[in-house]
């Protein structure tokens, strides 16, 4: 199985405000190009555009496509169990939603020290055993974002499962606060395979400053920035897969052109990403990805994610001197609440898996657009 997975989190979509619609005509398109050029893996999840991404996977994949051609992965929401007898419930929606009989892979989802207790007080690992007895299930693991320690410690109170997916790319790999690196190794320690999420950070490492991307253009022209950073997390000896949200055909024709054999980068250009990496990290107000999961519980309904986004535009002076960013800001402001509506509750922060001080930043995203 090729090493590139379709990851279905950010789907091309007909309106940028509304993650549930999602243009069904250019995922189809998108879906059939990934077949055709031997890629089979599809990441997916119940939360996913606001639980709609599974059904969009069944209208693009698995309703045109015969079953045995594709390998599909899905998520048990570890972060919205209130009973055990949830677990049956959702996951029969999800086979339904999907329009399969069994999931190739299935996790739990976002495993870290909130939701790791939650799946213990359930039996969510004996639940995904079982159904995994019944044939309704290939492959066991979960999804993670936390520390390499609390990573050790599942693995070790839990060896039956076959792999683990990681947050790993260039820009995380030493940062204490992701810890890619260290969980990286906590896994291979263990035995387990490993599959990559967000080796783009969201997209962030597609669109770096101007510097970072000339030193790269400089040692190979053709490769896009976001080829970099696959090829970095493809290139890891236990990486099985390496999961691309891809929004458009062409980021899709992008990663499977250079991704039909194994990529691995040389240490030249291991040395250049650490450049690369530096002049980021001194550009990047916050290193957001996103997910969206702050959103979710926001009283408020701050559109969290897209007031970071145009935070590190302008921090960035990507359109110096032009009122574009606070344009879109006031857009968002007029269906979610303003940055300055935060009332501190820190639900985002407890929700963020990159662990950011959500509640301080957005005070800083208020001071940069609001009169």
């Amino acid at each position: 199985m090729k090493k590139l997975g379709f990851g279905c989190m950010r789907l091309p979509l007909l309106n940028g405000d509304d993650p549930t619609s999602v243009d069904l005509d250019q995922f189809c398109r998108m879906v059939d190009l990934f077949l055709e050029r031997g890629f089979t893996y599809f990441d997916t999840a119940y939360m996913y555009h606001q639980n709609t991404s599974e059904v969009f996977v069944r209208k693009a994949l698995t309703e045109r496509h015969p079953r045995e051609s594709y390998a599909l992965a899905s998520k048990l929401p570890t972060m919205s169990l209130k009973e055990p007898e949830d677990q049956p419930r959702i996951f029969e929606e999800q086979l339904e939603k999907c329009g399969v009989d069994y999931f190739d892979y299935y996790l739990l989802h976002n495993l870290n020290s909130v939701n790791y207790p939650i799946a213990e007080k359930l039996g969510s690992f004996s639940f995904i055993q079982e159904k995994q007895k019944e044939g309704k299930i290939r492959h066991i693991g979960f999804s993670f974002h936390d520390s390499a320690k609390l990573l050790d410690e599942i693995l070790t109170a839990h060896p039956e499962v076959e792999f683990v997916q990681l947050q790993i790319n260039y820009l995380d790999w030493e940062d204490e606060g992701i810890q890619s690196r260290k969980c990286y190794e906590t896994a291979v320690k263990h035995g387990k395979k490993v599959i990559v999420m967000e080796p783009v950070k969201g997209g962030a490492l597609a669109r770096i400053p101007k510097e970072g991307e000339d030193l790269l253009r400089a040692c190979h022209p053709q490769w896009s920035p976001a080829s970099w950073a696959v090829r970095f997390a493809a290139g890891l000896d236990q990486v099985m897969m390496v999961l691309s949200g891809m929004s458009s055909l062409e980021q899709l024709e992008d990663n499977t052109s250079y991704m039909q054999e194994s990529v691995s980068l040389n240490p030249e250009e291991l040395t250049l990403l650490d450049q690369v990496t530096a002049i980021i990290h001194g550009a990047i107000a916050v290193p957001c990805t996103a997910c969206g999961y702050c959103v979710e519980g926001c009283p408020k309904s701050i559109p969290i994610p897209n007031y970071f986004a145009l935070y590190n535009a302008e921090c960035q002076e990507l359109t110096k001197g032009v009122n574009t960013h606070r344009f879109y800001y006031n857009n968002y402001a007029k269906s979610g609440g303003r940055a300055s509506d935060c009332i501190g509750c820190r639900a985002c922060e407890r929700a963020c898996p990159q662990h950011l001080e959500i509640s301080r930043l957005l005070k800083d995203v208020a001071a940069a657009f609001e009169d």
